[in-house]
């Protein structure tokens, strides 16, 4: 089943965008460092178009340093772009985007020619607490839940220096089915949007691929050989004591259970994707896409020639 998560605030957020991309010099786009192709806004690509982009891949410390590299290394050889990683509640690194913006537009300096940059991202990807962090005080307002900013403001981080912030936000119809599951398991949409024992099957799907040896070591199951994702979270429910009525294990508590300690980094540092993998997965979608929209166009056409008739 397809995730798809667009609130009528995330509409406002868009056309805010929109009329203020104009005046803006640098975009700031914060991703998920554990999913920075899937936490990419192709929405947002769109609107800003043709502006310097800084990425920034926050949370670098919940995700795989290697694969983190890998990323910083895709996004540094797109043009007018720049990448580093980041951890959003450490001060001095954060200093860092002031420099990164400066360097993508060196005209734009003192009080006749301000910088202007707009800030943005997908929703719970601690783009609040990195502003708090900028600007020294409590700016924005945080927490572990979808959707926690709601109205643009500017934050003036020096005399010359001014950033829009925006609420987080996602884009209307997900096409890549593997971005969905990798967006709710980070926190990115909100819950009423999945189902949680689907996005936790999801999620050790690739566990069991990637990262098995960091299973065997937080649950203290076995991993033999073709082992299903319905199997493993059976074992880890056992192990856990999760149960329901006369000793039947519990895969929805043993789903809240592996998305939350993903979440919090418990697990170990993971990444769920690499440039390849994504790009193969975009690929895919952009042609189911295609031949969608064909289908669509085609019904469309029939219905028209059948009413002329």
């Amino acid at each position: 089943m397809a995730i798809q998560w667009f609130p009528g605030h995330m509409h406002l957020t868009r056309q805010a965008i929109a009329e203020r991309i104009t005046d803006i010099d640098v975009v700031i786009e914060l991703l998920d460092a554990r999913l920075p192709g899937s936490s990419a806004n192709p929405m947002l690509a769109e609107l800003t178009q043709g502006k310097p982009a800084l990425k920034i891949l926050n949370k670098q410390d919940l995700a795989d340093p290697v694969r983190t590299a890998q990323w910083l290394a895709h996004y540094n050889a797109l043009p007018e772009t720049s990448a580093f990683g980041l951890d959003a509640s450490e001060t001095a690194p954060a200093r860092r985007i002031i420099q990164g913006c400066r360097a993508l537009t060196p005209n734009r300096v003192g009080m006749a020619k301000p910088m202007r940059v707009l800030i943005c991202g997908i929703p719970n990807v601690g783009k609040s607490t990195l502003i708090n962090t900028l600007v020294g005080k409590r700016a924005a307002k945080t927490g572990d839940e979808a959707g926690i900013t709601r109205t643009e403001q500017r934050i003036v981080l020096e005399d010359d220096f001014y950033l829009w912030d925006t609420p987080g936000v996602l884009w209307p119809r997900i096409i890549v089915a593997q971005s969905g599951y990798h967006l709710a398991a980070s926190g990115a949409i909100g819950r009423n949007a999945y189902d949680e024992q689907e996005v936790a099957l999801e999620l050790l799907t690739v566990l069991i691929r990637a990262y098995p040896q960091a299973l065997v070591e937080r649950y203290k199951v076995e991993l033999p050989e073709g082992i299903e994702d319905e199997q493993l979270l059976e074992a880890i429910a056992r192990r856990r004591g999760a149960f329901v009525g006369k000793g039947q294990p519990s895969l929805q508590k043993a789903a809240e259970i592996v998305i939350h300690e993903f979440r919090a980094g418990t697990l170990g540092r993971i990444s769920l994707e690499t440039p390849e993998e994504f790009a193969a997965w975009l690929a895919a979608g952009q042609a189911r896409d295609a031949e969608r929209q064909a289908k669509k166009e085609a019904l469309a056409a029939q219905r028209k020639k059948r009413a002329r008739i």
